[in-house]
């Protein structure tokens, strides 16, 4: 839907839509209608004047100063101006001064801040001052990380921007939402959310879904007749349309009469407010988890505390010590890091061409085991070609490329189709039944198709025989359309003759068969017989097993108005064409890869099993498994289909609800879906799936709404890199909250060992804060944009029950921890031998640079940095630098003096980058060992 999204606010639960619609329709309707209307007069207008419905399309479009042919794009601005952006408004979001002060009202953070400042008032004024500094650079960190994440989010939403059809200046053009104004004259078709409320000029078999408003299940019909009744309710408004209701069927023309708040869908988000934005489950469970990791923490500092204490240290000292330990070791950062990699994650796919509509969709595509692909258009180019036509007992060879109209029509040596009456007739059908446009795109110097791309060759094939579709219109007009569906898979069109009345028909072979009961031969018309089909499907069976897609058209002329039911009944059969749509060139390295990652693709068409055959031996992706077509789907019981779903490879004439029944029996299997879609009845399939994909260019409104992620690059290659990319955004969340884990359990066990065994405390508190700070920042994001790693797309799917950090992360945790706690304890001890005055310093620096060293490892739990190349993620090397030379501005400046250190020599900082160095060689060395035989596979 477009704009707010309902809620309910604060403790009194506001009513809800129907129940609202409940309420008006019992008492007056002035709520809704009887208010200033500057879209009709700009007055405040009489009850006879306030309804749209009431009037006829002509007086309407005068109410609304404006015309069939649209506004001009002059006054279309003009109207912008006057009436605002067609968007509902969101709820204010908290103000960003109080964003910051809330950094500051953490319990910890607000005890820190009075430790310090009982500190200062007992006469440790230079630490007291330097710990509040550190407390407030913390804290205007945690704005900036939490005000980046929010940006992220409201940038991610101007990615998806929907559109809608128009006439401007007397011609159809595409237009975002928002633009529309009072006045526009709207094209709609099945699939499309209605943009605003509007007075329907034209319907053709037209029925809406208005359960959004009504809460009525069933579509609504539709018709473009004036309505009598005064201040009728919404759902008796039989001619109007309105915002956020979904065509799903027919068409309709409208003229908007109503934007953005001043529409039904707006008056009730603003009674009931928006929906609160949700959390991903990954962003759920880190926050759970980061709570209860400070409950251990809190514990785990009182006690190191206490110990203290108990060890001699001063309890104002200790508690301060302690309070500071529990802040800088509690990860309060990560869900703000975790929003920030998500959304940087996100916007690298929309460079992929890939818009992921829910942040929640990136954890699911790193557990995808299947992909259930439509053919045309992904699979395949969806620049359709017709190649061979078959009329009147002889096949006709067509020459040309693309959608430029031109080519040559060969059947034993060149033929004029205009001078051949049947072929003619064939041409006539497929251009009349036909809703496509062909133009020259003067930008691109490209002939390009607007419509169907199926409908668009036919038009091709005319343009090239010399027939225009608009000329034709003209002497043949018409009168009704009966749009295709692929329930019915055929479409008819009727047009006037002068007295008479043109019937063409389309569709699939068999469905033309059906309707058929007689054939044109050498300009004769005979029985269809039996005999006579069996050699149309032979024929036909050849351009299938060639990989050519089969169309066929039929006819018939009529004296009186048909009826739409009796419209395509006893038809002329006239022949078929056979098309060719072309695989994408990098969709059969796509299926390789998808292999390679323990991925398995399937198919979905509506293509003659024998087609679909061909096209997947092709792409590579029909191996040894089953062709199912949607006839043999039905006649299987849900656990016979069960049992067999894994084994099959194509569904072939399967229909959209053959969809819903696919992805149910793999998740019954315990299988990881993700299943593309364009059409109104693939929704329930998309909303099913673990992963609904919708068509940007091509996919419905509707569609794209029940979808997690919409295809802008409608290919299947742009599957498979969202699917590489959300398996690389999940392994670098995973990568930087490892890194914090492994650093943070690392200084706590040195920080506890020394003190157990009555060493100097290492680190002062302020010491402590500073390392928080450098530490939880920058490395941290800067692991979270990590590239993809080598061979990422070379292991299986991660299974959804795993968490976030897994055995292997649990491990690195343990051991690394525990090697860097051994190193910089041993270097302490040893300092505190030989060079006393030196051993807190040298604790300062060397735990920041074994911590920065560590952050380098952090890039791949499995693979050689090496081969990942040290300088391959330059966020991350200018995330350590920056971090180094801040630790050296406190060592090396009068900040010294605050934080009690003292310079180090080349001796110290010679000694303590060996170490470092060796931090990495250990984990190298780790590497080989456990994944040796994974690396000599790469």
């Amino acid at each position: 839907m477009y704009g707010a999204q309902p809620r309910t606010a604060g403790s009194n639960p506001a009513p809800s839509v129907k129940e609202y619609f409940h309420i008006q329709n019992h008492t007056s309707h002035e709520l809704i209608y009887q208010h200033y209307n500057p879209y009709l007069g700009g007055h405040k207008i009489s009850t006879s004047l306030s309804n749209p419905y009431l009037y006829e399309t002509t007086q309407v479009l005068s109410l609304l100063k404006t015309s069939p042919q649209g506004l001009s794009s002059e006054e279309a601005k003009r109207r912008l101006s006057e009436y605002g952006f067609n968007e509902i408004e969101e709820e204010k979001k908290i103000p960003y001064f109080k964003m910051l002060v809330s950094q500051f009202t953490n319990l910890l953070v607000v005890i820190l801040i009075v430790s310090a400042l009982i500190s200062l008032y007992l006469g440790e004024t230079i630490e007291a001052i330097a710990i509040i500094a550190i407390v407030l650079l913390a804290g205007i960190l945690g704005f900036v990380q939490e005000y980046q994440a929010e940006k992220s989010l409201i940038a991610l939403k101007k990615l998806i921007v929907p559109y809608t059809k128009v006439i401007r200046d007397g011609r159809v053009i595409e237009i975002p939402v928002r633009e529309l104004v009072p006045g526009d004259i709207v094209q709609l078709e099945a699939g499309d959310k209605v943009p605003a409320d509007g007075r329907i000029l034209q319907a053709v078999d037209l029925a809406v879904d208005e359960a959004i408003l009504t809460g009525e299940s069933y579509p609504v019909e539709k018709t473009s007749d004036k309505i009598e009744g005064i201040d009728l309710p919404p759902h008796q408004q039989k001619n109007m349309l309105f915002m956020g209701t979904s065509v799903v069927r027919g068409k309709a023309t409208m003229v908007v009469t109503a934007t953005g708040r001043k529409t039904e869908f707006g008056k009730i988000a603003t009674l009931l407010q928006e929906v609160e934005e949700k959390k991903t489950p990954l962003q759920e469970d880190l926050e759970r988890a980061s709570k209860q990791l400070g409950t251990y923490i809190l514990l785990l500092a009182g006690a190191i505390g206490a110990v203290g204490v108990l060890k001699g240290y001063p309890l104002p000292e200790m508690f301060l010590w302690s309070v500071a330990l529990a802040v800088a070791m509690i990860p309060e950062a990560l869900p703000a890091v975790t929003t920030i990699s998500l959304a940087l994650g996100v916007k690298r796919m929309a460079e992929k061409k890939a818009l992921v509509r829910k942040l929640s969709a990136v954890e699911t595509l790193g557990s995808v085991t299947y992909i259930c692909s439509d053919k045309t258009g992904t699979l395949t180019k969806n620049q359709m070609t017709v190649r061979k036509i078959f009329c009147n007992n002889r096949e006709i060879e067509v020459t040309g490329v693309g959608y430029e109209p031109k080519g040559e029509f060969k059947s034993s040596g060149q033929i004029s189709p205009l001078e051949d009456p049947q072929f003619h007739l064939l041409l006539l059908t497929a251009m009349l039944c036909n809703n496509s446009e062909l133009f020259y795109d003067h930008e691109e110097k490209a002939w390009k198709i607007k419509g169907d791309p199926t409908e668009g060759a036919l038009i091709v094939l005319g343009a090239k025989a010399g027939l225009r579709r608009e000329e034709l219109l003209k002497e043949y007009p018409l009168e009704l359309e009966i749009p295709f569906s692929s329930e019915r898979m055929k479409m008819t069109t009727i047009h006037k003759i002068g007295n008479d009345y043109l019937i063409c028909t389309k569709g699939a072979l068999e469905k033309i068969l059906e309707s058929s009961n007689q054939i044109l031969l050498n300009q004769t018309s005979i029985p269809l017989t039996e005999d006579l089909k069996e050699e149309l499907f032979k024929k036909a069976r050849e351009y299938y097993e060639q990989g050519l897609r089969v169309l066929a058209f039929a006819y018939k002329k009529v004296n009186v108005k048909p009826d739409p039911e009796e419209a395509e009944k006893d038809l002329l059969f006239l022949g078929f064409v056979g098309m060719i749509d072309p695989p994408r060139e990098e969709v059969k390295q796509a299926i390789e890869d998808c292999f390679s990652a323990g991925v398995k693709p399937v198919m979905i068409t509506g293509d003659h099993k024998i087609t679909a055959m061909a096209v997947g031996k092709e792409i590579g992706l029909l191996k040894d498994g089953i062709v199912l077509t949607g006839q043999e789907l039905k006649a299987l019981s849900e656990r016979e289909f069960t049992e067999l779903v894994e084994k099959v490879e194509i569904y072939a004439r399967a229909m959209p609800e053959d969809k819903l029944r696919i992805v149910r029996a793999l998740q019954s299997r315990g299988h990881i879906v993700a299943m593309t879609g364009d059409g109104v009845n693939d929704a329930p399939a998309l909303k099913q799936a673990n992963i609904g994909i919708a068509m940007g260019k091509t996919g419905t409104e509707v569609a794209r709404e029940a979808s997690s992620m919409v295809l802008i690059e409608e290919s299947f290659a742009t599957i498979v890199k969202a699917i590489e990319e959300g398996r690389t955004i999940f392994s670098n969340i995973r990568k930087f909250i490892v890194y914090l884990m492994t650093d943070n359990s690392a200084t706590v066990l040195a920080l506890t060992i020394a003190l157990l065994f009555n060493l100097p405390l290492p680190l002062t508190a302020l010491q402590i804060l500073f390392i928080n700070l450098l530490m939880d920042g920058a490395p941290a994001i800067a692991l979270g944009i990590e590239s993809p790693e080598p061979g990422i797309m070379r292991r299986p799917p991660r299974s959804p029950k795993e968490g976030i950090l897994n055995r292997e992360s649990f491990l690195f945790i343990f051991f690394m921890g525990g090697y860097l706690c051994l190193l910089i304890l041993g270097l302490y001890y040893y300092y505190l031998q030989h060079k006393p005055e030196l051993a807190n310093s040298v604790f300062f620096a060397g735990l920041i640079t074994f911590r920065l060293f560590n952050a380098i490892n952090c890039r791949s739990l499995t693979t050689s940095v090496f081969k990942l190349g040290l300088f391959t993620n330059p966020w991350l090397i200018l995330a350590i630098g920056s971090s180094f030379l801040l630790m050296l501005l406190v060592i090396y400046t009068p900040l010294n003096i605050f934080f009690k250190v003292v310079p180090l020599g080349l001796e110290e900082w010679l000694i303590i980058f060996l170490l470092g160095f060796s931090i990495l060689a250990v984990n190298e060395i780790r590497k080989f060992l456990l994944y040796r035989s994974e690396l000599v596979a790469k």
